[in-house]
């Protein structure tokens, strides 16, 4: 088996796979419409301890959604283009995954406005040795096409054909609900957060924003970049859950994996050669979970700008040996913004949580 495999149009799969019934579907489901790609997860995907890094799947995730929303653009006759990441829905990690296990990326065009397409893409883990398969991740993307001739052209997009009017319908809505929300999160992006690169933590308070406050500086080079020369979305992604994975385990001191990421906005493109300082913070924690907020700034080495490109929302839990959920710390909160983000984030966290309790109410 390879280590990578990309395959659009109808996808054959091994007859000794014995998935689960939702993960049936899922694989079931390929068309000529789709695009799927598979990759054997090798120990540097993962932790110390075998958990693939959520960094990991979500950049794969963006492979997919580039691949097919990058082909359907290039269906038309015209200028040549390139479908770039602007948006991630809210993404759960359902379960985890693990060395060894293969991961099978499948996605979806299910809309698309006259510049934009949405991507629905879903992972399955499937372990090689007993044939089982789990859904771990489902999530929702949108992209933007942009001519390889001009970069700040958008190039208009093809239709699809729909099933059915309320297909359409029900796409068109999740289109003005995110832009909507793009909106708002751009106009409340402009917050300075200081990069920490080598605190002095004897001298915070443990469980304190300060004392696991991290940051991480990439230089964006040519294996990160699109044709255009601008960085790939799941390059980006990867880099916040590294430095949000890196808080929260300097704040529990135990595993720690990614539970989910809230809707992450490319506000910006970054260019190749520009160096990219990706900080975070944590925002606020319940009994079993953390809250961290990532910033993604960009600095033009040879121009005099610097900007916010990025940022979002990480959730993470902390694990036992034996994979299990574990208290984490509470967060110390030591000035009033702390404590108004610290609020902030317990609403968001009631909202999330009242929001997957009516859902699986919805599906009793």
């Amino acid at each position: 088996m390879g280590l990578f495999n990309e395959t659009c149009s109808s996808v054959k799969h091994p007859a000794s796979i014995t998935p689960s019934s939702q993960a049936t579907q899922v694989l079931g489901m390929q068309t000529k419409a789709q695009c799927q790609i598979s990759r054997i997860m090798r120990p540097d995907d993962a932790n110390i301890v075998g958990n693939v890094h959520g960094g990991t799947i979500l950049k794969m995730i963006e492979e997919a959604g580039g691949i097919i929303s990058t082909r359907h653009c290039n269906t038309q006759t015209g200028e040549r283009c390139v479908a770039a990441l602007a948006r991630v829905e809210r993404t759960d990690f359902l379960h985890p995954m693990f060395i060894g296990e293969v991961a099978h990326v499948s996605a979806e065009i299910t809309y698309v406005s006259k510049h934009s397409v949405e991507v629905q893409v879903n992972v399955i883990a499937e372990n090689i040795l007993t044939g089982t398969t789990k859904v771990t991740n489902k999530a929702t993307l949108w992209y933007v096409p942009f001519s390889l001739e001009n970069v700040d052209k958008i190039v208009e997009v093809p239709l699809i054909e729909y099933k059915s009017n309320e297909q359409e319908i029900e796409g068109k809505k999740r289109y003005e609900a995110q832009k909507m929300e793009r909106l708002e999160t751009k106009q409340r992006n402009g917050e300075i957060i200081m990069p920490v690169i080598s605190p002095d933590r004897q001298a915070k308070e443990p469980f304190s924003v300060g004392f696991s406050q991290s940051s991480l500086i990439h230089l964006v080079g040519p294996s990160d970049c699109t044709l255009h020369g601008f960085v790939h979305g799941g390059v980006t992604m990867k880099l916040m859950d590294e430095v949000a994975g890196i808080i929260a385990a300097r704040h529990c001191k135990t595993n720690i994996v990614t539970a989910s990421v809230d809707a992450i906005n490319f506000h910006r493109k970054i260019k190749k050669g520009c160096v990219v300082t990706v900080s975070g913070r944590m925002t606020f924690t319940s009994n079993k979970s953390m809250e961290i907020e990532v910033f993604v700034d960009a600095d033009r080495v040879f121009e005099p700008e610097k900007y916010r490109a990025v940022s979002a929302f990480f959730t993470f839990i902390s694990l036992d040996k034996d994979g299990k959920p574990l208290p984490v710390p509470p967060l110390k909160v030591e000035t009033e913004e702390e404590r108004k983000r610290f609020e902030e984030g317990k609403v968001r966290y009631l909202q999330t949580k009242a929001k997957r309790q009516t859902e699986k109410a919805r599906q009793q």
